[in-house]
């Protein structure tokens, strides 16, 4: 098997609905050496500061054209320059700017589009995401005292700003529980800190129910994006801040001012 092999085995088994061929497609994309990919470049040469990418856009998103070998490259009639890369790269370069790779465009039905969201998966470690396409709602599950109890170590761990939460779907594999963290602080300690809330709070979630964590930050994590728009804070620190509490005693806890006895 060449180079591209792999690639391009794995592209011809994809077809709509095959959720597992597709995710063997981005498995042979991320594997260095084997992932390679014929990137396709509009302005310069390859390996020059000036060199671009081409661009195209399907349903009104961008995509990057690339090819899957050198036949491939012959087939297009491509006659520009081009630039060979691993796909792992590719998709470092690509995601932060919202851009997909589109695999053989000039091939019979138009090839196949890698969009940027499982390109950031490539980038970041398949494993670490869930398999798109997600299908995201408020979770159904009745948990209560889970929640009680998170909501309340979070209240006891100040890096911890609100927590979210979402019920998700993937293409391949278990649903779960997602909790979005939003944090004031991401320092080792702070970090250390959340950690340390979600494992005093495990203990309180039904046997054989995945829950994972996403940090509201991310701004590329679909999770993360869905959660801002579409849940509210099941804990808020500030609004719980904002309640009115009674006052305490005048002087309490605090010394006499000199000359006022």
């Amino acid at each position: 098997m060449s180079l591209s092999g792999s690639v391009e085995h794995m592209l011809r088994q994809v077809t709509p609905g095959r959720y597992d061929a597709y995710e063997a497609l981005l498995r042979a994309l991320a594997t260095p050496s084997t992932g390679q990919v014929w990137m396709l470049l509009w302005h310069g040469q390859a390996g020059s500061p000036d060199a671009q990418y081409g661009n195209m856009e399907v349903d009104g998103h961008g995509y990057a054209p690339c090819v899957t070998s050198a036949q491939e490259l012959s087939a297009s009639g491509w006659n520009r320059s081009y630039e060979v890369v691993d796909g792992v790269d590719v998709a470092r370069t690509l995601y932060p700017d919202h851009y997909g790779l589109w695999l053989n465009p000039h091939a019979p039905g138009g090839g196949v589009g890698i969009p940027w969201l499982d390109l950031r998966r490539i980038a970041t470690g398949l494993d670490r995401q869930p398999a798109g396409p997600l299908r995201l709602s408020e979770p159904g599950i009745e948990i209560p005292q889970f929640y009680a109890l998170l909501a309340q170590n979070a209240h006891r761990t100040p890096a911890v700003r609100s927590l979210r939460r979402a019920w998700v779907q993937p293409a391949l594999g278990a649903p779960y529980l997602a909790i979005g963290l939003d944090v004031y602080d991401t320092s080792p300690p702070a970090v250390d800190s959340v950690r340390s809330m979600m494992s005093q709070s495990i203990g309180a979630v039904p046997d054989g129910l995945p829950v994972s964590t996403v940090a509201m930050s991310d701004e590329y994590d679909p999770v993360a994006m869905w959660m801002r728009a579409n849940a509210r804070p099941f804990y808020d620190r500030e609004a719980h801040a904002a309640a009115p509490a009674q006052a305490p005693a005048a002087g309490y806890g605090y010394p006499p001012a000199p000359g006022r006895y």
